[in-house]
This record gives C-alpha cells, structure tokens and sequence, in this order.
C-alpha cells in the first residue's frame, strides 16, 4: 500500500495538472478528506513541493487561512543551479538527495538511467566507507554533478 504522504501528493499533483499549475486548497478540508492531521499535510508541501522541485507554496493560517500552491516554469538555468546549489548545501541525506535528482529529471536535465545511476552512487550503501561524513560527501558529489549539468 502507497504511503500517505505519496497519496496525498498524487492528489495534489493532479489537482495543479487539472488546473493549469495553479491550485488553492485549504489544509484542514485535505486533512479531512484523507483522515489525518494538518501536520501532514504540512510535511507533504515542505518536502514535495518546493522551489527545487519547481513549486511556490504561499500559505495564510486562520478561520479563512488557505493554501496557494503554484507550479513555476525553470527559465533561467543559472538561478536554479544557485537555487540548487543552495538546497544542497555542505550536507545532503540520501532522501534529499533523491528529491533532488528527481526534480533534475522532471526539470528534461537527467534521464531516467542517468537519475538512477546517480542515486546509486549516492545511497548510503555506496557512501558507507565515508562513515561519518557520508552526507557531506555526498553534498559535495552532488555540488560537482550540477557543475557538470550546467556548465
């Protein structure tokens, strides 16, 4: 069975397809419709739809609070390199790190072998030997590959 969190971002994802990248939702009545609390919601929207991912989330709290969730067009390679750049920082968990391959691919700048070649070559499996500092390793991996990708 498909997690929560996977579900409710299909549903939001096919609510932007339906209305041209551009949806408002209120976060109680979504938390409602799929029985969990608005906190899940919340990590739902923190970590699938972000600006590496190519989103803008405004969100307004309150007896009228909603959600605005609008899916932007990368024109500028340069900014969402920095953009990148900056997500990734000096440390990277393999989750955030498959997140960001998958916006790569989703973004036409990896294919499909090439993201699955790379999130082999960053798991915690490959990067075991580095110990301690596996994540920042794999910052530092990942930093290159986008060197390569937009230079």
């Amino acid at each position: 069975m498909a997690r929560l969190s996977n579900v409710i971002e299909e549903y939001i994802r096919t609510l932007l397809a339906e209305k041209d990248g551009n949806v408002e939702i209120k976060r109680n009545v979504l938390a409602q419709h799929f029985g969990c609390a608005p906190s899940q919601i919340n990590y739902v929207l923190t970590t699938r739809f972000t600006p590496v991912q190519g989103f803008y989330v405004e969100s307004r709290r309150g007896g009228g609070g909603y959600i605005r969730i609008v899916q932007v067009e990368i024109e500028d390679n340069r900014k969402y390199a920095d953009l990148l750049q900056e997500e990734i920082g000096d440390s990277l968990t393999r989750i955030n790190g498959d997140r960001i391959l998958d916006a790569l691919a989703e973004g036409g700048f990896l294919d499909e072998r090439e993201k699955r070649l790379l999130k082999i070559a960053l798991s915690d499996r490959a990067l075991a030997a580095a110990g301690d500092v596996r994540n920042r390793l794999r910052a530092e991996i990942l930093q290159n590959v986008l060197l390569g990708i937009f230079s």
